[in-house]
This record gives structure tokens, C-alpha cells and sequence, in this order.
């Protein structure tokens, strides 16, 4: 039923605590775990006056940054992989693209063949919603996918 299940990860513990609902996922149906990251677009700013469209301002060292950031995601993804496909036996790969993240997630779903998504949602509520917002509340209300959401018990 599901071939394909994105496995959106952020590089916290608290993400990661979808993993073993995908894997139990993945065992039943003999799905491919696409393990996924977005990267922030670094250093943008908005600067906006009322009745006028934002401006874009980069700060210095973004590109600098941002060629870290892939890095790093990379061999994160890289390792998660490699642990899964050695010790779980599973057909996994991973993708990392730059962006938002909720709509970066919906869209390589719609582009990619996933069946299913699996997401940790971080549990925020009241200003940290609204300052930080929702990737998950945004893939719920954006995308038709089947998903799968747990709200891990701690924190990371």
C-alpha cells in the first residue's frame, strides 16, 4: 500500500522519534524510506514598508553558510541511512532540498510518488506556534497525502 514513505527529519532527537513508526511502516508493506531535510535559506531578510512588496537583504557569509548547512544535513542523512539499511535491512535513501519546510515537504511529495508521510510534530503551542509556526500543522492542511504524525513525549 505504501511503496514510498518520506520520513521528514530536521537533525533533532525530536524528529527522529518518528523513525521506528516508519521502519514498522516500512516492514509491513516492504515500502523505501525516503529520509528528508530542508534547509533554511540563510540570511534574507524582509524589509517591507506598508503598501510595498519586501525587499530581500543578504547578510554577509550566507553562501558560506549555506554550503555548511547542506554538509552537514548530508551526513546526517547519510548516517540515518546507512544505520537503517544496516542494522533494519531496509531499502532506504535520502533527499535534501533548500527551502520552507512545509511547503518544500509537500511539494516533493506531489513531485516524488510518496504514499505516505511520517512526521514528528514538536508540540509547540502559544507564542512558540505562532513565532515559529507548524511544519506539521502546514503538511496536514496542505497536503492529501496519508499522513503519519506522532507528538514525541520530551523535548530536544
Amino acid at each position: 500500500m505504501f511503496k514510498n514513505i518520506l520520513v521528514c527529519l530536521d537533525g533533532s532527537k525530536l524528529a527522529e522519534a518518528i523513525l521506528p513508526y516508519a521502519i514498522e511502516q516500512a516492514r509491513c508493506f516492504g515500502s523505501e524510506l525516503v529520509l528528508f531535510r530542508v534547509i533554511s535559506e540563510p540570511g534574507t531578510i524582509g524589509l517591507a514598508m506598508p503598501g510595498m512588496p519586501g525587499l530581500p537583504l543578504e547578510t554577509r557569509g550566507a553562501e558560506k553558510h549555506l554550503i555548511e548547512d547542506e554538509r552537514e544535513a548530508e551526513a546526517y542523512l547519510l548516517s540515518i541511512q546507512d544505520k537503517l539499511q544496516s542494522e533494519e535491512k531496509l531499502a532506504v535513501r535520502f533527499e535534501k532540498t533548500l527551502g520552507a519546510a512545509g511547503p518544500s515537504i509537500v511539494e516533493y511529495c506531489d513531485k516524488n510518488n510518496i504514499d505516505l508521510i511520517a512526521i514528528a510534530t514538536h508540540g509547540r503551542s502559544g507564542p512558540g506556534r505562532v513565532l515559529l509556526g507548524s511544519v506539521a500543522d502546514y503538511v496536514i492542511r496542505h497536503s492529501a497525502m496519508p499522513i503519519l504524525l506522532i507528538r514525541p513525549v520530551g523535548k530536544s
